[in-house]
């Protein structure tokens, strides 16, 4: 059986491109395999933000995972700064890294902006990430296409340092990325990502949103003036976003879509969407809002975070005696 490790900042309300592309894989990943699920709360840092602001965020997303399907029983879910390993093996990491590759980071480049000074935590973001991902033997990580850059990283760190101090030192880890089709697209500009950070509120459905939210957001989406419902990318983005939500979320080719509503305008499209919207999301918010505030999440947590030990210093004995550290 494979493991597998993933995690997710806690930087806010998960939306509907972080539920397909992420969470959903953790799922139906956790009936086959041996599942790691992490809360990265370290990562978070990278960006300042109150502390308490922080800690209701971390509740939040661990309530969210469990609330979409992820079982404690099957899985371990934890709060990664909860496990002192993955600061220590990103240290330790960091020394086998390099500072060209890791300027070349994509997401570096991005979130600097170029500047000639940035904040440290966001040039060493990818070393700390290696280090969640191989200090649990992990064998496969379900990540998004814009992680690509950070599991090749994962993948040179781990058999650089197992040419230089033994093969047994890292398990090597495959990225598993997300079907193209569950790329979702944000509601008013389908040419970018659906993202938390947009300034438009209406440009994401998140999983708690109210009824009324979902509504206004898919009735205000970017479509098109060729007023008919086709599956084209290039020329009708908006529309194809829609489709690759409707389609998610009922198991129905786009092009059953697309003949299903044949001579339909977009409204009644809509309409139809935010009745399949309401009613598939309808059950992640109950049961979140029965979980979030009881004694079991931070029970489930703890439980996680001494699980998840258990494997993290197993891997550190091996690393600290490849690497001559400590005494023995």
């Amino acid at each position: 059986m494979n493991r597998v490790f993933s995690g997710i900042q806690p930087t806010g309300n998960i939306h509907l491109g972080n539920y397909l592309g992420a969470l959903r894989q953790f799922v139906e990943l956790q009936e086959t395999e041996e599942c790691v699920y992490c809360i990265v709360d370290m990562h978070a840092i990278t960006v300042p933000k109150p502390a308490e602001q922080l800690r209701e965020s971390i509740l939040d997303v661990a309530a969210l995972y469990l609330a979409v399907g992820i079982d404690p029983e099957k899985s371990i879910v934890f709060v990664q700064s909860d496990v002192g390993s993955h600061a220590e093996l990103s240290w330790i990491l960091t020394c086998s890294s390099y500072t060209g590759e890791l300027s070349r980071m994509t997401q570096y480049k991005q979130k600097s902006k170029n500047q000639e000074s940035a904040p440290t935590g966001l040039f060493m973001y990818p070393v700390l990430m290696a280090a969640d991902i191989l200090l649990y033997d992990t064998n496969v990580v379900p990540v998004g296409d814009d992680q690509k850059q950070h599991i090749e990283l994962t993948r040179d760190l781990a058999i650089r340092v197992n040419g230089k101090y033994g093969e047994d030192t890292f398990v090597v880890p495959e990225g598993r990325f997300m079907k193209s089709g569950a790329r979702i697209m944000g509601l008013d500009d389908p040419t970018s990502k659906m993202s938390k950070s947009a300034e438009n509120e209406y440009s994401r459905i998140q999983l708690l949103d109210a009824p009324s939210k979902i509504k206004k957001s898919v009735m205000r989406a970017t479509t098109d003036n060729v007023g008919a419902i086709n599956y084209d990318p290039e020329n009708q983005p908006g529309i194809t976003n829609l489709i690759n939500i409707y389609s998610a979320f009922t198991d129905h080719d786009p092009q059953e879509i697309v003949a299903k509503y044949q001579g339909e305008g977009y409204g009644t499209f809509k309409k139809d969407l935010v009745e399949i919207l309401t009613d598939n999301l309808a059950p992640i918010r109950e049961k979140y809002e029965k979980i979030r505030h009881s004694d079991e999440l931070t029970s489930i947590l703890k439980d996680g975070a001494q699980r998840a030990d258990a494997i993290a210093q197993k891997t550190m004995e091996r690393v600290k005696k490849n690497f001559g550290l400590g005494i023995r």
